[in-house]
Order: structure tokens, then sequence, then C-alpha cells
């Protein structure tokens, strides 16, 4: 029986503030050599679809399908900044990742980013993501690790926010340390190792301007989007707990020596 999860954000304007900054530049560029302008790609997750209009952008004789859960608002962003954009070759649908609703051998290029750890058995996604990708097509996947984020300086509150955020997610069915593992998810997935090629990216916040916008995002995000709602049920913060860590987020990103990274795992499998 496949455990079910739930997305640990929800699509608050704290979360959306940071999908929307997203581009296949700073988010998919471990796949950009991959792209040819007439293939068709699958964006699972695709959220505002910044990332999605970039593929479309790329794929001008191909196209490209968004898809995300059903009964998702999200969607009417990603359709207006695709129309902005003047994209044509660009459609959004909802369904269940781990029951696509494709035919088998669809899609050139099956991508997700950042929506293994939030799935409650990621092995099926990934097998699924593997049935409608065609044969010799790629399934790519780029996956935070937050066990692996390091900050300066050190911060007993920055601490106590990461020790608080795995338990939220594991708590929501998720696995918030997904980076590490897609290569042993895509093994059990069915892909022989020698289809497999990894590699890491990461994203650095330094700038003043860097840094406020990410702590301020992830404070806000601790205290207002569907992560506060998780924490408080399973008795892993209260009210206060959350107004300290957000507080923790506040003070890192007004010290002018803060610095953060966030590394990613990224896979290309060879279906």
């Amino acid at each position: 029986m496949t455990k079910e999860a739930v997305y640990t954000h929800g699509h608050h304007e704290s979360v959306l503030r940071s999908h929307s900054w997203r581009t296949a530049k700073n988010s998919a560029a471990y796949l950009l050599p991959y792209l040819k302008p007439d293939m068709k790609l699958l964006d699972i997750g695709c959220g505002p679809g910044t990332i999605t209009a970039d593929f479309a952008a790329l794929l001008l004789q191909g196209h490209v399908t968004g898809l995300e859960v059903p009964g998702s608002e999200v969607l009417d962003k990603a359709r207006a900044h695709a129309s902005e954009r003047g994209l044509a070759n660009i459609t959004f649908t909802t369904g269940d990742a781990l029951a696509l609703p494709f035919p088998d051998d669809t899609f050139d290029v099956v991508h997700a980013h950042q929506v293994l750890q939030h799935v409650g058995d990621p092995v099926q996604m990934l097998k699924e993501m593997r049935r409608v990708t065609k044969p010799g097509g790629i399934v790519a996947g780029r996956e935070s690790d937050i066990s692996g984020m390091a900050w300066y300086p050190e911060s007993e509150g920055m601490d106590e926010w990461r020790r608080g955020y795995l338990r939220v997610a594991r708590a929501n069915g998720g696995e918030p340390d997904a980076g590490r593992r897609l290569h042993v998810w895509a093994k059990a997935a069915g892909f022989p190792k020698e289809n497999i090629t990894l590699s890491v990216g990461t994203w650095c916040y330094y700038t003043p301007e860097e840094r406020a916008w990410w702590s301020g995002l992830w404070a806000d995000r601790t205290v207002e989007s569907g992560f506060a709602a998780t924490a408080i049920k399973h008795g892993i913060y209260d009210e206060e707990g959350l107004k300290r860590v957000a507080e923790a987020w506040r003070q890192w990103g007004a010290d002018e020596d803060g610095w953060f990274t966030l590394i990613h795992g990224e896979l290309i499998a060879r279906v």
C-alpha cells in the first residue's frame, strides 16, 4: 500500500515567493544539455510554472506539459505566466504523480523539481516517470537535502529550525533528505546503475538583498504556511516555538556576514 503524504508547505504566498523565483537556469541547469528543440517534456509538480515556461521556450518545436495535484489553484498563475510570455506550446493539467494520467512512452523527458521529497512513495513516482518516458528518454529529478544545508554564523535558533523541519516533513510522510537518496530510489524503480548519472547543484545566498529575501520568506513560511499547522498538530512546535525559529531566520538575514547554501542531489536516468 502506498504511504500517503501531505505537501509540507502548501501554496501560501511565502512559498510561491520562492517557487516563482525558480528558473530552468537556476534550478534545472543539469538537465539543459540533454534538451533538443522538438522534445515532449512533462514537468511534474510545476507550481507557478516558471521552470515549465522556460522549458517551453527552449522546446519551441516540441511541447511541454505541466502537472499539478487536482484542485491546485496555483495553475492559474502558471497559465497566466505562460500567456504573458506568449508560449503556445505548453499546457497545464492535474493528476496523481503516483499514477500519472498518460499512456506509456509518451514523453522524451519527464522532470520533477523538489517533488520526490514530498510524496509518500518516491520509488513508485519514479516508476511512473519511467513508464511514461519513451525508450531512450530521460527521467530527471532534483531534490534538496535539508541536513546538508549550511549557514554562517552558527545559530542555535537555526539549528532548532532544522531539527523541527525534519520532523515536520517526515510527519507529513515525506523525506526531507531526498537529495542523497535519488540514486537508491532510481535503482529500486528499475533503472540500471549504468543508466544513472548523478550531480549536485547549489543555491547560495549572501548579498544583503539575497539574505533579506531568503530569510524573510522562510520566516513567513515558518509561521504562516502549511508547515505551521503540521508542526502544531504533531506537537513539534507551539506558536511561541514557531515565532522563535522565525525570528532566528530574521536575525540570520540581518547579519552582514550571513551566508547560506542549499545543496540538491540531481538525477539523470536513461530509460
